[in-house]
């Protein structure tokens, strides 16, 4: 069947089924992936491979690939920058064509003017190890005349899993019966042959690629014979440096087909007392909608926010109504919310945040940079 006729919407049955699986559902290491999503969504594999092939194809589907916890593997921080409206544009494009090393890459705006509005420009930063999150951060803003920008790097993680479909009509406070799960961030150090592996198991996948033994291509590319990318994929999950295999949905502009799988993107804002962060965080991530939750310390600017978290919809009414609902269980749950905001998504591009330390001194070079010059001091720390 060609795949011009094959149904790529994914409103489509078949596709919805495949789809509340492949977007997040396969967590850790998965030996045979696609065969995991044929057998939990019960649609045979030869349609899965169909089927995300057409998707890639016709750009439903942004991306497939492995992902990984990135935070255990590179610095990584939530960075709001403060630009001058008239450069917001042109620093907007530079986040996003040329530092390989900010991912998502955001406006965002306010309902009023509140603390923290003048940051319109949200991006999120992963510097590979051993160099500065900080002097990348001045270089940076100094390339898009910045006025400031605010590092909030993840203390906790608690909720991560991007499923717009299965998300679809759920309703406002729906949420699991107990709280969600608290990731610590903790580096892990590689070496070069462990480097070389990951870096084949996390490049994105062509269409053509997606065959049912679809590791055993990436094995030759990192050199290795596939029981050992294998064994060492397997100690990646051990360590949690692996995230989950995922098929990305084109969420924000609309697809070739003109179908917008989420309209509204919100990072949800609260301060809680000192002390509760951890709770209040739980208590957050155990509402299906939530996208992504941590504790992250907004610091003064933020009015002293450290529990944020993203939630998408396609209508913004909903969206208000979910975090209203989250609110309300916190006030039952007995944590004290002190401020609140939602800071909503504009224009967007996502892209994965490169974390190898060879392309970052190659980066450097680039850019006329002394690699050993963009070195984080002796403990230095990221407190903001």
């Amino acid at each position: 069947m060609s795949s011009v006729t094959v149904p790529v919407e994914t409103t489509d049955p078949i596709n919805q089924r495949l789809l509340a699986i492949a977007e997040d559902r396969l967590q850790g290491f998965q030996r045979d992936p696609l065969g995991e999503i044929a057998r939990q969504s019960g649609v045979p594999l030869d349609t899965v491979i169909e089927r995300i092939q057409a998707m890639l194809r016709a750009g439903v589907i942004r991306r497939v690939r492995q992902t990984l916890l990135a935070t255990n593997l590179a610095q990584g921080a939530l960075v709001a920058w403060e630009v001058p409206l008239e450069n917001l544009d042109a620093a907007f494009d530079y986040m996003f064509q040329r530092d390989p090393f900010s991912g998502h890459v955001v406006t965002r705006s306010t309902d009023a003017a509140t603390p923290g509005s003048q940051y319109k420009l949200w991006t999120t930063l992963k510097v590979p190890q051993g160099f500065s999150m900080r002097k990348h951060c001045e270089f940076l803003l100094k390339q898009v005349g910045g006025k400031h920008y605010r590092l909030m790097p993840a203390k906790k993680l608690f909720a991560l899993g991007v499923g717009h479909v299965r998300r679809r009509g759920m309703e406002p406070g729906a949420r699991a019966d107990e709280p969600g799960q608290t990731t610590d961030v903790a580096l892990c150090t590689l070496n070069d042959l462990e480097w070389r592996i990951l870096v084949a198991l996390k490049r994105e996948f062509e269409p053509e690629e997606l065959v049912p033994n679809l590791w055993e291509a990436r094995a030759k590319e990192a050199g290795v014979p596939l029981p050992t990318l294998l064994e060492v994929a397997a100690d990646f999950d051990r360590r949690k440096i692996i995230g989950r295999f995922s098929t990305f949905l084109e969420h924000v502009k609309p697809s070739a087909t003109g179908e917008r799988v989420t309209r509204f993107n919100a990072l949800f804002h609260w301060a809680v007392p000192p002390g509760r962060e951890i709770e209040a965080g739980r208590e957050v991530a155990r509402h299906f909608i939530m996208t992504h939750a941590y504790w992250r310390e907004g610091g003064p600017e933020f009015h002293n926010v450290n529990v944020m978290g993203v939630a998408h919809g396609t209508e913004k009414p909903l969206v208000l109504a979910h975090k209203a609902a989250i609110d309300q269980h916190l006030r039952e749950a007995g944590v004290e919310v002190g401020y609140t905001n939602v800071f909503w998504g504009g224009r967007s591009e996502i892209k994965p945040s490169e974390i190898s330390p060879f392309a970052y001194r190659d980066w450097c070079q680039a850019n006329g940079l002394d690699s050993d010059a963009m070195k984080a001091a002796p403990g230095e720390v990221v407190a903001g």
